[in-house]
């Protein structure tokens, strides 16, 4: 495949490389206000909550619910047609945070607002491991 059509992959920065180091390993890292104890998801130098810059890294449970979805028929970038459609899915995490990961292991017909979902680990290729979702069993 021509470099044009691959697909993008993100570029981790000082303030997001945990959270692929973390991703890399089979756990989905937040980061954690020292000060506040607020939650913060996407990786971001500063609290929202309290303005603090002090923060460590905490590992979630991975579990959550279906907050919405779109179903991608029209790539927005070539690299992404061979699997199109795909689902893209917006979760709530149980720790209250939201997350964004496309959905593997069932038909999307099925898909309903508060599905218990679970998050997997995918790499494609050479590139990053990323986050994808799959509905919880039972």
């Amino acid at each position: 495949m021509s470099d044009a059509f691959a697909k993008p992959v993100p570029r981790p920065s000082e303030d997001t490389q945990p959270y692929w180091d973390g991703l890399a390993r089979g756990e989905l890292l937040v980061q954690r206000c020292k000060d506040c104890g607020r939650l913060r998801h996407y990786p971001r130098p500063v609290c929202d909550g309290c303005w603090s810059m002090a923060h460590e890294w905490v590992a979630l449970s991975g579990h959550g619910t279906v907050h919405s979805w779109t179903v991608c028929h029209h790539p927005f970038h070539l690299g992404f047609k061979a699997q199109s459609p795909y689902v893209l899915l917006t979760i709530d995490l149980a720790e209250g945070v939201r997350a964004m990961g496309q959905l593997r292991g069932m038909d999307p017909a099925g898909l309903r607002l508060g599905l218990k979902v679970r998050v997997d680990f995918e790499r494609e290729g050479e590139g990053p491991v990323l986050p994808v979702f799959r509905p919880e069993a039972g």
